[in-house]
Formats: C-alpha cells, sequence, structure tokens
C-alpha cells in the first residue's frame, strides 16, 4: 500500500493494517531504518509492577502449567484439608 507523508511529515497507516496489527489510537510504534527502508514494529508498555510477569522464567512456568492443565496433569480439591491430606501421601 501506498500512503502519503502529509504536514508535519505525518502519515496514516491505512486501516486494514490497523486492524490486522490491532493498532489504537495512542499505541507506540518504534520506528528503525534498515536497508533503505522504514520499520514499524508496535510496542506495548508494561507497568512496572506487572513487569516480573513477563520474565523469561515466569512465562516459562506459565507454559509449563499450561501444558500440565492440558494435559490433565493437576487435581481439585474441594478444601485445603483435602489438599492437605493429598500432599501427606
Amino acid at each position: 500500500m501506498v500512503t502519503q507523508i502529509r504536514r508535519n511529515f505525518q502519515i496514516t497507516l491505512p486501516a486494514s493494517i490497523r486492524k490486522r496489527l490491532g493498532l489504537n489510537i495512542g499505541d507506540l510504534v518504534e520506528t528503525t531504518v534498515k536497508e533503505g527502508k522504514i520499520i514499524l514494529i508496535p510496542k506495548k508498555t508494561i507497568d512496572a509492577e506487572q513487569s516480573w510477569f513477563w520474565t523469561k522464567e515466569w512465562q516459562e512456568a506459565e507454559k509449563e502449567a499450561d501444558s500440565d492443565l492440558k494435559s490433565g496433569k493437576v487435581k481439585k480439591f474441594k478444601s485445603v484439608e483435602d489438599l492437605i491430606k493429598n500432599l501427606d501421601k
């Protein structure tokens, strides 16, 4: 697609691209130049208080937990007491 550089050097991203990438007003986009091309990379900000969740270690543990859930390697208990009894086995 071709778009025009407008006043203040602004461009409009076509709606089909915005929808495909889930971009909204106020979203951040990283800009870089590589081999004579302008590259736009959508970026999401993470609240500092939630950054632990996005660490490599935590994400690996999330994947493992998801895998355990899908494969049925989990048990449900009606009470904490039932859980503790199961741990004592």
